[in-house]
């Protein structure tokens, strides 16, 4: 039987993390286009709270996709 070796980001779980990391940047900037792209076609009542929720979440979701997609290479 020949060995497998194991990538070491797939024995610390790195693979499914940078993947929902990237996920969460896509999210980030579709949220921020989606708003802008409303905005233009659409008369907003709200826009104030709009703009403010879409900033909080798209800042949120580009953090966490950041810290997710973070490669840190350990000392060898």
């Amino acid at each position: 039987m020949a060995s497998v070796e194991m990538i070491p980001q797939q024995i610390e779980g790195g693979v499914w993390k940078e993947n929902l990391g990237k996920y969460l940047l896509d999210i980030s900037k579709y949220v921020v286009t989606g708003v802008m792209i409303t905005s233009l076609f659409k008369d907003l009542d709200d826009k104030i709270i709009i703009y403010i929720c879409s900033f909080i979440i798209s800042i949120s979701a580009l953090i966490v996709g950041l810290v997710l997609t973070n490669k840190k290479k350990k000392g060898n």
